[in-house]
């Protein structure tokens, strides 16, 4: 029997007989292939269309947001505190880091270097972080990013960021504060403000190879929209100089920390809010808690002596006693249901101008418990304590001032002169603008005001005055501030000495230094307030720790300011001002 078969070729080494069969075979087989192809092309594409396009976007699709350029934050006069440089970030694809050929090592040891880091170290992050994408190092100078994009290792990219930079560094670091590497607020001004500033970020839709460079873009480019500009009312020259001054002092007499508050006395404008010790924000590794903290808004003591012109203030408005009023404080001592207050001297027969020029702790007492609880606690709210500054500024704090329906009789007298209550020492120098504004007490701001601000009347023009002259006096020959006096100015101020808390008592052999004042004394332009904490080089009162950098700061001041002196001759600042009591 013959096989029928078919001829393919009539070359020898081809020619045979393959069976029909098997043809048909192949053939059905090809085009069950080719059945099973279009029914996966259907499932894909018809069926499954959406599950894959998802997976498609998940793998290769990436929405790229556009960051918002930061807006700056100024000084009162356009000089910038802060603003945003493009910074470059480097990160990685370890897995594609050909580390072991000699050509990239040696190129790694250069990124190494320009990374601040050691090669071991570099190649130990690479070998233990996700092989798929790592940080390298955020926010470096962009100068620096381009040379390690130089280098041109595979694996090593770049992103285009922006950092801030802060020229007037450490002297107004506590002001302005700083953000971290994802450009958000952190301290300062930067926190209170940061939805401003930030503006709002914009998106693109790109897709991405595998190497995680752009192939093309898809879709509508949402623009960003920039931040806001901030203008802050704090003048950065008179900023520098208080900070400059604050620290010398604190040094010198080897105390603890510092704060000074200058406030514009008609606007209410803070001029300078310096700290120290401060911080460089553009180098904040390491920092501490005791480096970081605004000690101007957030820690509150108990004021000492300078409490004194606003109980006086009281008694003055209320027609219990005149400037003249005669107050015995001899022999020096006063004992009111079983405690003693006492004077550093048997200062005796005292006017009521003497009880502040000698900082009479037994005068103020007397005067004080002619009054009701009630009027000094509303008079002393009136003036801002126990009442949270409205100046927008994360943490400020309103002190303690306790009601006064649980006053006791001998807390009434420690609070007429500075104890048993608290206060920061903004609150502090907001609260002798009621001096200094004929009797009202004006809203503390830390941006910049076109305007006079609106005050709230506490006392009579006239008797704002007579505390004026009463400031002035404290301040002068015979006084406790006398080095408060400054060239070519008027002053006006009460110093303050306080012992420092320390659980229900006081610390032994701990104070703080008060001075708080204002000048020219007839029409005040600026108030100044300094606190020195726990001066310990032999010197403790105010009128000697504190008084000094009042003086320095008003006279460079005043100056800045263009106010025209209203002394002609240079006053006599006596060496030894007289003790207050503690």
């Amino acid at each position: 029997m013959s096989r029928r078969g078919v001829s393919y070729t009539s070359t020898p080494l081809l020619d045979s007989k393959t069976p029909v069969s098997r043809s048909r075979w192949a053939v059905i087989f090809i085009a069950i292939g080719f059945l099973g192809l279009g029914v996966r092309a259907a499932y894909v594409q018809v069926f499954s269309n959406d599950f894959y396009q998802r997976q498609g976007t998940v793998r290769f699709v990436r929405t790229l947001e556009l960051p918002a350029h930061r807006g700056k934050i100024f000084d009162r006069n356009g000089l910038i505190l802060a603003s945003s440089v493009p910074a470059a970030s480097i990160w990685a694809i370890p897995e594609d880091v050909e580390e072991d050929e000699p050509a990239v090592r040696a190129q790694l040891k250069e990124l190494a270097r320009l990374l601040g880091m050691s090669l071991p170290t570099l190649v130990t992050k690479m070998a233990e972080d996700d092989k798929t994408f790592m940080w390298l190092k955020r926010q470096l100078d962009w100068d620096v990013g381009q040379q390690i994009m130089a280098l041109g290792i595979k694996g090593i990219y770049l992103r285009k960021e922006y950092k801030r930079e802060y020229p007037e560094g450490e002297s107004a670091a506590h002001v302005v504060g700083f953000t971290n590497v994802e450009d958000h607020g952190q301290e300062g001004m930067e926190l209170a403000f940061d939805q401003q500033l930030a503006g709002k970020p914009g998106s693109r839709r790109v897709i991405k190879d595998r190497m995680g460079r752009v192939v093309e873009g898809v879709g509508d480019e949402v623009p960003p929209v920039d931040g806001r500009d901030l203008q802050l009312a704090i003048d950065s020259k008179v900023q520098f100089f208080a900070y400059q001054k604050l620290r010398d002092q604190v040094q010198l007499h080897k105390a603890k920390a510092g704060s000074v508050v200058v406030l514009d006395a008609q606007t209410g404008e803070l001029l300078a809010l310096a700290n120290y010790p401060s911080y460089d924000p553009d180098h904040r590794q390491n920092l501490s808690g005791e480096q970081l903290r605004n000690r101007a808004i957030t820690d509150t003591f108990e004021p000492g002596s300078t409490m004194k012109p606003i109980t006086i203030g009281l008694a003055l408005e209320t027609g219990r006693v005149k400037p003249q009023t005669i107050i015995d404080t001899a022999p020096g001592r006063f004992t009111l249901t079983g405690s003693t207050i006492s004077d550093t001297h048997n200062y005796g027969a005292l006017t009521v101008e003497g009880v502040i020029q000698k900082s009479s702790n037994v005068g103020t007492t007397k005067i004080a418990m002619q009054m009701p609880a009630r009027e000094m606690w509303e008079t002393f709210s009136a003036v801002g304590f126990g009442q949270k500054p409205q100046i927008g500024f994360p943490g400020a704090v309103g002190g303690r001032l306790r009601p006064y329906k649980t006053w006791r009789p001998i807390e009434q007298a420690t609070m007429s002169y500075g104890y048993g209550l608290s206060a920061s020492l903004v609150q502090m120098a907001r609260s002798y603008t009621v001096f200094a504004n004929d009797g009202k007490v004006i809203p503390a701001t830390m941006l910049k005001s076109e305007q006079p601000a609106v005050g709230v009347p506490v006392f009579s023009p006239s008797t704002a005055e007579a505390v004026r002259k009463m400031l002035q006096m404290a301040a002068g020959p015979g006084g406790t501030g006398q080095k408060a006096q400054t060239v070519g100015y008027s002053v006006g101020g009460k110093s303050g000495t306080a012992r420092k808390q320390a659980g229900k008592g006081y610390a032994a052999g701990k104070y703080r230094a008060w001075f708080t004042g204002m000048a020219p004394i007839d029409n005040p332009r600026i108030i100044v307030a300094v606190m020195v904490d726990e001066p310990s080089n032999g010197v403790i009162y105010g009128g000697a720790v504190a008084a000094p950098v009042f003086s320095e700061v008003v006279q460079q001041t005043l100056r800045m300011m263009g106010v025209a002196p209203d002394m002609a001759v240079r006053p006599q600042i006596v060496a030894n001002p007289v003790e207050e009591p503690l």
